[in-house]
């Protein structure tokens, strides 16, 4: 069972994870790699309300998704947007990023690559990893502006949508360390935590939701 104090704690990340920004036209869409085919779904529907004209894909697999999806999870997110009526033509795909970092930098080069020019990013990823996109996109492409998008959705519909309450809120924990060390090993900027914010980590952390955490010094994921 989880207790009501896991569950507010929970909550806080959440909420905290998201960024709200207002949603408005971009250059191009970067979509991030995961288990998550909802940021395909999110994706195909902002290019289809005008949203953005190119959309890149990016991401090999991991221990998480080299099973379901096995031509990697870029392929996938690029067929799944097809299936939504997405063009062949509107969408790049990038095969090798295995963390967010590599996500940034390798579409970046693609993008270089086929000449775009790219003044804003939309960023669109999972709902508990806004932020640290966000933080992880201005410390690796500062010259861009940035626009952080997920599904909506609350966090009980999300648990919902995964199955498994103990593996989001692992997540949600794994997230929220990385924003707390990833800025001092240089991997993002720097992001103000709240005084509750943390807390709510540290009380999720010592009840024993830790199966996303990363050594100190450890390599980004």
């Amino acid at each position: 069972m989880i207790s009501a104090q896991a569950w507010a704690d929970a909550q806080r990340l959440w909420d905290f994870q998201q960024m709200g920004h207002e949603l408005r036209p971009c250059s191009v869409a970067i979509g991030l790699g995961s288990h998550d085919l909802g940021v395909a779904d999110t994706t195909a529907d902002l290019y289809h309300r005008g949203m953005m004209p190119l959309i890149v894909f990016t991401g090999a697999t991991s221990r998480t998704t080299r099973n379901r999806m096995p031509r990697g999870e870029a392929e996938h997110y690029r067929e799944r947007a097809m299936e939504l009526r997405v063009p062949a033509d509107a969408i790049l795909v990038e095969p090798r990023a295995r963390n967010t970092g590599e996500n940034i930098r390798f579409s970046r080069a693609l993008l270089e690559k086929h000449r775009a020019a790219v003044s804003s990013v939309l960023l669109v990823s999972k709902p508990y990893e806004e932020r640290r996109a966000y933080a992880t996109a201005r410390k690796l492409w500062p010259e861009v502006e940035w626009v952080s998008a997920s599904t909506p959705m609350t966090l009980t519909d999300y648990v919902d949508s995964i199955g498994d309450a103990r593996l989001v809120i692992d997540m949600l924990v794994g997230a929220q360390q990385r924003l707390m060390i990833y800025p001092q090993q240089g991997f993002m900027i720097e992001q103000f935590v709240p005084e509750d914010v943390a807390a709510a980590y540290e009380r999720l952390r010592d009840a024993g939701f830790t199966s996303r955490l990363v050594a100190d010094t450890a390599e980004p994921k």
